[in-house]
């Protein structure tokens, strides 16, 4: 009988994340299969804006600071992350680097402004008041009943659709074996030892591996089989976002513009993307009439001329969201299984930093400076319910199910 090959690394999950740890892992020299339910690059990922915006993302409490730390220090990877890229795969990537303006409407937006400037100033981070003449100045098709804005010129955007299939271009000419279609049903348990063997797909095939990394995204909880000390909460949030286009071409918008209920974010060719909700409906993918209405009618409020582009395409996106929305990055408490998941509204934006810590878990030869610092801030087992009394073992028998 032949011996029994399987990869160093088995990813699961295509979206950016996936397919981000899955490149830099083969360039480490790891074998690396990755595994996807669907295609690669057709779910939560595509739909995505593609805000690298940690300044107008952060938010108030020590979670959202967290988060913050995390999305600057993405940030600052972005640029050698697309260089790269776009040399592995021969597409063209470039990140925008416009600026993202926050808009208030009314008094009670521009007290919340205020009290957003303060936080932000109190941050160290870059970030300017400006009167809505100054601002008009900046963009002329604001509407002229704007009341305040801030402007946060560091933050940037790119198009997540040419960076997915950078990625999965990048994969296979490095040698990573990418499996659509592969529905992974559950985590395989080793029965002696303390770790995680690998995974069964639905039709009842068995994939083994040195490492498993789990970065399916909102679907993560779907993969049963870990002990219950070692599951990771996700829930999906759902985003319904448009994207349209003017005519005429560019100049609509220069920069992203926020605002209460949404963004609207120019690709610079005269398209525009305009989104998103935030709700808490499950896995229900039908767009509404009303989500679609509240975007329009909040972006219209402010940028009249939105009225007058074309819809492309109206598409609905589940976001990964943990209890505290700061992600799952490390160990889940097994040997053999590696957390990447629960990004929230910044799988675009942390992709580079994930890919990196990640794989410096599995290579310690790989390890960032900062990376006990990071992984601290986003370690699963603050996450972990503890196992109830006189319940399961931290390890099943194999194959034995929870």
């Amino acid at each position: 009988m032949p011996d029994r090959r399987y990869p160093d690394v088995l990813v699961v999950g295509g979206g950016i994340i996936g397919l981000a740890i899955a490149w830099r892992a083969r360039l480490r020299g790891l074998s690396v299969t990755l595994l996807e339910r669907d295609r690669t690059g057709a779910g939560t990922s595509r739909v995505a804006a593609g805000m690298l915006a940690p300044v107008a993302e952060v938010e108030f409490g020590a979670a959202g600071r967290r988060v913050l730390e995390l999305g600057l220090r993405s940030a600052a990877l972005w640029d050698a992350f697309a260089a790269e890229l776009a040399d592995a795969s021969g597409h063209e990537l470039a990140p925008s680097r416009a600026g993202t303006m926050l808009l208030a409407r009314d008094d009670d937006e521009a007290r919340e402004l205020e009290r957003q400037l303060t936080f932000r100033g109190s941050l160290g981070l870059r970030i300017e008041r400006l009167r809505p003449s100054q601002a008009r100045e900046r963009e002329p098709s604001l509407a002229p009943t704007l009341r305040l804005a801030l402007e946060a010129p560091d933050d940037r955007a790119i198009d997540p659709r040419p960076v997915l299939e950078a990625l999965r271009a990048a994969c296979e000419r490095a040698g990573v074996e990418l499996r659509e279609g592969a529905h992974v049903a559950r985590v395989e348990l080793d029965g002696e030892r303390e770790r995680v063997r690998g995974v069964a797909l639905a039709g009842g095939e068995l994939i083994e591996a040195g490492e498993v990394v789990l970065a399916a995204g909102a679907w993560s909880e779907a993969i049963v089989g870990l002990p219950r000390a070692a599951r990771v909460p996700v829930r999906p949030v759902r985003g319904q976002i448009m994207r349209l286009r003017d005519p005429a071409g560019a100049g609509l918008l220069g920069r992203t513009v926020r605002f209460s209920g949404g963004y609207l974010l120019p690709r610079g060719d005269g398209r525009y993307v305009l989104g998103a909700t935030m709700e808490e409906r499950g896995f229900e993918l039908a767009p509404t009439a009303g989500g679609i209405y509240a975007l329009l009618r909040d972006a219209h409020e402010l940028v009249p001329g939105v009225s007058e582009l074309e819809i492309e395409e109206i598409a609905v996106g589940l976001r990964p969201g943990t209890p505290d929305n700061v992600p799952a990055i490390g160990r889940s408490g097994l040997g053999g299984m590696i957390w990447a998941t629960g990004h929230h509204r910044n799988g675009i934006l942390l992709a580079p930093l994930t890919a990196e810590l990640v794989v410096g878990i599995i290579d310690p030869d790989a390890t960032r400076a900062d990376a006990a610092e990071l992984l601290a801030s986003c370690d699963p087992a603050r996450l972990a319910e503890p196992p109830a009394s006189g319940a399961e073992p931290l390890i099943a028998s194999a194959g034995a199910r929870p």
